[in-house]
């Protein structure tokens, strides 16, 4: 795992080494710059492999071609003798090498042949051309930005910063995005001008021309019924991608939360590894919010080494620092604990395996279940009932998004709309200045912005999955897991996201993934006999961070430094009487929580970035 940068149209090595820098973070055992004719590429190690002869930029036999890697290659080994076999000659033992001569012999194709999680980029000398790649799930992130006549590169939005023509300026339309997502999905970022590279894509840049191509997607298309052979795939499959990403010249563990996903992973990690899995678990005092017990549990049933730590409202000073490793605002209280969790693993392992992916392939959200429910509810009641059911329960939120979702099941991006979303459009007329209203006036509605993914698949679970598989997954999650990780140093690395399991859980029919209304029903099919049973039958309960108590303490004082009116009205965004109002209310309820921790998180990323920024 690294951190990567470049710049095609100058070789300032200054500028170079500051975009480096900026991020060393990322990779503090090892710094490598390549300068050529008008470009540059940078990258700091986080040695896993080949530590003795890995450093990078790597190259290949006349030194024609230079890449730069962040992620793993899990075939190398593979590809490395495929390549010598085609009388390829290597100089390291780095799974980077192949990417130089899978290139040399199938151009920008070659990404078809890599199984990891990777972003790279790659520089050919001889055509002038810089190509960059995406893993297929978005599981290692890659931004870009052309200017002045030069594309810049990197791992993470602040190394761009480092170039005096890159203003950090709000994407104004982004906000909005933000606003009901929780993140910015797409392929847009907060900041204006800075692009995402999607998961699955390439971009190649030459004669100052962009052009992005999608090399792989994910088709919802169940191809069998019989349970026990899917099962049994599942089992043996997910087994496999834990023993390709057991491979490390450094110390290995795995997140253990307790639920089904982690405890999965541990279990058949336990019988892959001759020593014992070294687990690391995250919690809070309040017993409410703190699921150690079910973590311990799995923890000595496998005789695991295990390591916890709680997270406390003090740990609300860290959040500045959070933040600057975000990049972008995500409304997320989980980057605290998920923050720390790293800081601790960190003392023990240099890489860790964890559960993300889990939920967003076999439903393990109770929002599918809510989602289900109105589709097969709505024919009942006609729309105009259940909205005006709805009216009559204006007062409780959580009674009303239901019931405003069933009444709008007929349409289903609304549908979802009225159920996930941060801030209705009701709502966002209340918060909103009418400068931002005008402006935010010029991009399609939320709504239509989803609409095509409700199109995409052979049932409404699956297109469900495929728009958190497109947006949630890489712009929430992997996100955070990435950047939280990286900010100590530590390697996370994510099996249920390995591409090929993945496509075979788009080949389970949803009812193995949602049966009668009990989540991930194949999961707990496949791991039953493994982990305890106890285990087996929980529920899905979400990890949440106990923000009332923590508002109520320490926290109070940071949200009086950045939400108060004097800057909320100097700003422009916001009506500060809305604010206001939501800074009033009960943060136990989930709704109100999000919206509260929506605009103090936009608010901290705009200190950080805009009003304190020193680049």
């Amino acid at each position: 795992m690294c951190g990567i940068c470049g710049i095609v149209g100058s070789s300032n090595k200054d500028l170079l080494d500051k975009m480096c820098q900026v991020m060393a973070h990322r990779g503090p055992d090892d710094k490598g710059v390549y300068l050529g004719e008008n470009v540059g590429l940078g990258h700091q190690r986080l040695s896993i492999i080949d530590l003795g002869t890995g450093h990078q930029p790597i190259h290949n036999e006349d030194q024609s071609i230079w890449v730069i890697l962040n992620g793993e290659i899990y075939n190398y080994k593979i590809l490395c003798k495929e390549l010598q076999a085609q009388g390829h000659t290597f100089y390291t033992k780095s799974d980077t090498e192949v990417i130089v001569h899978l290139y040399e012999e199938y151009g920008q194709d070659c990404v078809n042949k890599l199984l990891g999680m990777f972003a790279l980029a790659l520089w050919d000398a001889k055509q002038g051309k810089l190509f960059l790649a995406r893993d297929r799930l978005g599981i290692k992130p890659l931004y870009y930005v052309h200017t002045s006549g030069k594309l810049l590169f990197a791992s993470e939005i602040k190394s761009l910063l480092q170039y005096e023509a890159v203003t950090p300026r709000l994407n104004e339309l982004a906000l909005d995005r933000f606003l009901s997502f929780r993140f910015t999905p797409g392929a847009d970022t907060v900041f204006s001008g800075i692009k995402k590279l999607l998961p699955g894509y390439t971009l190649c840049y030459e004669k100052g021309r962009i052009s992005t191509q999608k090399y792989w997607d994910i088709e919802f298309n169940p191809a069998s019924d019989n349970l026990k052979s899917l099962t049994e795939n599942f089992y043996e499959k997910l087994k496999e991608s834990i023993s390709l990403r057991l491979m490390s010249e450094v110390p290995l563990g795995a997140y253990l939360s307790g639920g089904l996903d982690s405890s999965f992973i541990v279990g058949l990690m336990s019988g892959l590894m001759e020593k014992p899995v070294e687990t690391f678990s995250v919690g809070f005092t309040e017993a409410t919010h703190n699921e150690l017990g079910y973590a311990k549990l799995v923890a000595e049933h496998f005789h695991t080494r295990h390591h916890t730590l709680y997270a406390e409202s003090k740990s609300s000073d860290l959040l500045e620092k959070i933040v600057w490793h975000l990049d972008e605002p995500l409304a997320d209280a989980a980057v605290i604990p998920t923050y720390l969790m790293a800081q601790l693993t960190k003392q023990h392992v240099t890489v860790v395996l964890s559960g993300e992916g889990a939920d967003e392939l076999l439903a393990g959200y109770p929002k599918y279940k809510v989602l289900s429910l109105a589709n097969t509810m709505s024919p009942i009641l006609p729309a105009f009932g259940w909205d005006g059911l709805a009216d009559l329960f204006s007062g409780n939120i959580d009674i009303y998004r239901l019931l405003s979702t069933l009444g709008s099941s007929r349409d289903r991006a609304k549908a979802y709309t009225r159920l996930v979303s941060v801030f209705s459009e009701e709502e966002k007329v209340a918060l909103y200045t009418d400068r931002l209203k005008k402006i935010i006036s010029q991009q399609e509605p939320m709504e239509q912005f989803i609409k095509a993914y409700f199109n995409s698949g052979p049932d409404l679970l699956s297109q469900l999955l495929m728009l958190d598989i497109k947006t949630w997954l890489p712009d929430d999650l992997l996100l955070k897991n990435d950047k939280m990780t990286m900010a100590h140093a530590v390697e996370a690395r994510v099996p249920y996201l390995d591409h090929e399991l993945v496509e075979l859980m788009a080949r389970i029919p949803a009812k193995y993934k949602l049966r009668w209304l009990q989540d991930k029903y194949i999961l707990r099919k496949a791991m039953a006999g493994l982990v305890p049973k106890t285990i087996c039958r929980r529920k899905k309960t979400g990890f949440t961070v106990p923000l009332g108590s923590w508002f109520a303490g320490e926290l109070k004082n940071k949200v009086a430094g950045v939400l108060n009116k004097q800057t909320v009205c100097s700003q422009g965004y916001f009506n500060w009487e809305y604010v206001e109002y939501i800074l009033g209310r009960n943060l136990n309820n989930q709704y109100y929580r999000r919206q509260f921790w929506a605009l103090f998180t936009f608010a901290m990323w705009y200190k950080v970035f805009l009003a304190d920024s020193k680049r």
